[in-house]
């Protein structure tokens, strides 16, 4: 039986006045399922088949009033239909009063119907209550009673519970700290494909955090989360190719998935791409290429970055030289506490080059840069004691 009979079916005993027949004709006009979609006709017989009690024909009209699809959008309406609708309506309600959503905002309730539903098996109420528990939002902070609930919405296979599992695990909050299961249930998670959790394993195991060490492994985690785009992983994935950790050095390959990140507004790749075009590594040697990607991640912020074009200004590579804007770009990198950025700032300062000569800002910065361990600034201090 084809769709279009299908709901032919149910129009006429839908108007015959059988319930689930009602109820199912308003999924098809929800759907567009053998017939025109439409929004408004589906909650026609949404509320008819609610009227006579279904209460997943009230948990769907709940969910277009929270949506405004086929009615104009009435949050209390749709509370009003989640209260008399299926548990999983109810874990909606729940999530009304945690949000805010239609209600004042009452953690309270949230927790209250959380913890109605949770007790019934339902797994996303139950990572819901466990994210109460964990913060302490609605009642008393209980990590134990967290990862308890954490635990059997993970059993369910609810990914973010599994997530949230792991991490206790890994940090032994609410539970005695186990490297093991913190890998187990990140597994799970990133078996489904998300990209974040395949990134935070390919970490673990290139780090050793927890875990054996297993830069193959850390490798094959990274490849697939970047091969779904995820920069973190793309940048980390053009690191192993470049030092050759877990799989075959490959320059231009590491290039390749820089250039990715990069792209993507990443510090960490802009700032090793620029090298690579700085060293000629994987690719041509491109000074202005070079400064531009260094450019990228010193606006935004990196101090190593702006510590390098500081040095790019100040030598004249890739750009017309220009003393007081290495300085500029120095005094940002050294206010965050880069040792060689503070010596370089420091010798501007004691030569007067880019900015006003003064022996006392001089012998301050080389002090702190000193204090980190740079060498260049140990013994530029000499200086000021013989």
């Amino acid at each position: 039986m084809n769709l279009k009979n299908i709901f032919a079916h149910y129009i006429r005993i839908a108007e015959q006045g059988d319930v689930d027949a009602q109820y199912n004709l308003g999924v098809c006009y929800y759907n567009g399922d053998g017939v025109i979609q439409n929004f408004e006709e589906a909650i026609e017989w949404f509320k008819k088949a609610a009227d006579q009690g279904h209460v997943q024909a009230k948990f769907q009209l709940g969910n277009c009033y929270y949506t405004g699809e086929g009615v104009d959008k009435d949050l209390e309406e749709a509370i009003k239909w989640y209260e008399q609708g299926t548990i999983t309506a109810q874990n909606e309600l729940g999530i009304c009063y945690y949000n805010g959503d239609g209600v004042v905002q009452n953690l309270d309730k949230a927790v209250k119907w959380f913890k109605k539903v949770a007790e019934l098996g339902n797994a996303n109420a139950q990572y819901n209550l466990g994210v109460c528990y964990y913060s302490g939002e609605g009642v008393e902070q209980n990590l134990e009673k967290a990862v308890k609930w954490f635990k059997k919405a993970a059993l369910q296979g609810h990914m973010n519970a599994q997530s949230e599992l792991g991490a206790c695990y890994y940090n032994g909050e609410g539970v005695e700290q186990n490297f093991e299961k913190a890998v187990k249930w990140l597994k799970k998670v990133a078996d489904q494909g998300d990209v974040d959790t395949q990134c935070i394993l390919g970490i673990w195991y290139y780090k050793g955090e927890g875990i054996k060490q297993n830069l193959e492994e850390a490798f094959n985690w990274w490849e697939r989360a970047a091969l779904q785009g995820n920069v973190n992983a793309q940048n980390h994935l053009g690191v192993c190719y470049y030092k050759g950790e877990g799989i075959e050095q490959n320059l231009e390959e590491a290039t390749k998935w820089f250039k990715k990140a990069a792209d993507q507004g990443d510090i960490n790749a802009q700032k090793n791409l620029g090298a690579c075009y700085y060293s000629g590594k994987g690719v041509k040697i491109d000074l202005e290429e070079a400064v531009k990607l260094n450019k990228q991640a010193a606006e935004q912020g990196d101090s190593y970055a702006q510590n390098n074009l500081g040095i790019c200004y100040y030598n004249g590579e890739g750009v017309k030289k220009d003393l007081e804007e290495a300085v500029r770009w120095w005094k940002k990198s050294a206010t965050q506490g880069d040792s060689f950025a503070q010596n370089y700032l420091g010798n501007c300062y004691y030569k007067g080059e880019g900015v006003e000569k003064n022996l006392d800002k001089a012998f301050e910065w080389w002090k702190k840069s000193a204090a980190q361990g740079n060498s260049m600034a140990q013994k530029n201090l000499g200086t000021f004691y013989r």
